[in-house]
């Protein structure tokens, strides 16, 4: 049987993915990139706004009528919090809520009596990722979240946290790296929870990847500022850890995060970036940030806009928002027009591209060891632009003459220049 899987949102939803990816391969069948030939369509939702939701359902919509004759099963947050809507969408055969998400393999063939014998000769530990050719992968470590930012939905839908045992990561971990994955990025909705219910941490959990794998290069998901231990930037000490954080500020104004109910004010948030750059060399911060919650005055926008350029970002996910029923946010009053959030996005994209282009400048003239992608872009001049990764997550790109392949190679190369956006290497 050919499965196709497809996801929309975080990045937990793509590492979910790899793991049905892999289940249903061990039971015997293949997955395809092409859902027009796919026996069973397997769609992992999302519904962080209400502009993902929508998109859920056009997904949904546009995969059933591409391929009206497969099987098709729906998860995510999306078919979680709007299960009855989800089940009655044309095309739809079995949802499955994220508290079930674990079981997905096993609950879709058995349940849509899809069970077969094995018909793939795979020895141990050859069984193929999701995506053929990453060299990347993401591990989700655990789910769910004890708090309740009042305009998340997110946390509602994931319910509970649960944390997977070290050893399971572990083990998942070395499985990738026996097929060449080069770089992993740990996920989950709280992040910086892991462990709370199982006599853990997370820096338990790096501290042992980091002895019990040979993994070259490790990544975190997002982290909430207030998680962060004492003594966290000492781990970045081993190379091995990518000195990169997105930390979600969210707002740059301390009343606006009251309303927020978040846990960090601007002065702890500032006092945590610097000494991670104080600690760490060429540290990249990248957030996430609001544009437009309830209540936000003239003033309090100022004061966040003023914040944001203080502190610098090398990227900056930007939110317009919109209420998401079933969160206290959209209870709130004094919502924000249309016409005023437009604005202010706007200008926060403007100063979020100048932030970016500042941090390329800064890492000018810098040897990195890049993670060298398949992506590559044909030249007129013949040459071939490839793109990679620095350690910091800078997207680069360097020109070659021959076809020799660079992918899913680490290779030095330094920052030489900028060139509509991109950063340019040289390879010697």
């Amino acid at each position: 049987m050919h499965i196709h899987l497809r996801t929309l949102g975080c990045r937990l939803n793509e590492a979910e993915l790899e793991t049905w990816a892999q289940g249903f391969q061990k039971a015997g069948h293949q997955i395809t990139r092409e859902h027009e030939r796919a026996d069973l369509i397997v769609i992992n939702s999302c519904a962080v706004t209400q502009d993902a939701a929508r998109k859920s359902r056009q997904l949904i919509h546009r995969i059933h009528r591409d391929n009206p004759t497969a099987k098709l099963v729906v998860s995510g947050c999306y078919a979680t919090l709007n299960q009855d809507e989800a089940a009655q969408l044309m095309g739809v055969d079995l949802v499955v809520g994220n508290a079930e998400k674990n079981q997905l393999v096993d609950k879709t063939l058995s349940e849509l009596n899809l069970t077969s014998m094995p018909n793939m000769a795979t020895e141990p530990g050859e069984i193929s990722l999701f995506r053929r050719g990453r060299q990347r992968a993401f591990v989700k470590v655990q789910d769910g979240c004890r708090y309740r930012c009042t305009f998340c939905i997110v946390t509602i839908a994931r319910g509970e946290e649960r944390s997977r045992p070290i050893q399971t990561i572990i083990d998942e971990i070395n499985h990738l790296a026996g097929q060449g994955i080069k770089e992993i990025i740990l996920t989950g909705v709280h992040l910086g929870g892991y462990g709370s219910e199982i006599n853990s941490h997370l820096s338990e959990l790096i501290q042992t990847i980091l002895s019990d794998t040979n993994i070259p290069r490790i990544r975190l998901g997002s982290l909430e500022p207030w998680d962060l231990p004492e003594n966290f930037f000492q781990l970045f000490e081993n190379q091995r850890l990518m000195p990169h954080l997105h930390l979600p500020l969210q707002s740059g104004s301390d009343t606006v995060l009251r309303r927020m109910a978040r846990r960090c004010k601007t002065a702890e948030f500032s006092k945590i970036v610097s000494q991670a750059r104080q600690l760490i060399p060429h540290f990249n911060l990248t957030t996430d940030l609001i544009v437009g919650f309830p209540g936000e005055t003239e003033q309090e926008w100022q004061e966040s806009y003023d914040f944001i350029q203080k502190i610098g970002f090398g990227h900056i996910h930007i939110f317009t928002y919109s209420p998401r029923h079933g969160t206290k946010a959209a209870t709130l009053p004094n919502q924000v027009p249309i016409k005023i959030k437009k604005l202010r996005s706007q200008q926060l994209h403007h100063i979020a591209e100048n932030m970016k282009t500042e941090f390329q400048r800064q890492n000018l003239g810098i040897n990195f060891p890049v993670l060298w992608e398949g992506q590559t872009e044909l030249q007129q001049d013949g040459r071939i632009k490839t793109f990679g990764y620095t350690p910091n997550y800078l997207r680069v790109a360097t020109f070659r003459s021959s076809k020799h392949s660079l992918e899913n190679q680490i290779v030095p190369a330094k920052t030489v220049a900028i060139k509509n956006g991109d950063l340019i290497t040289d390879i010697e």
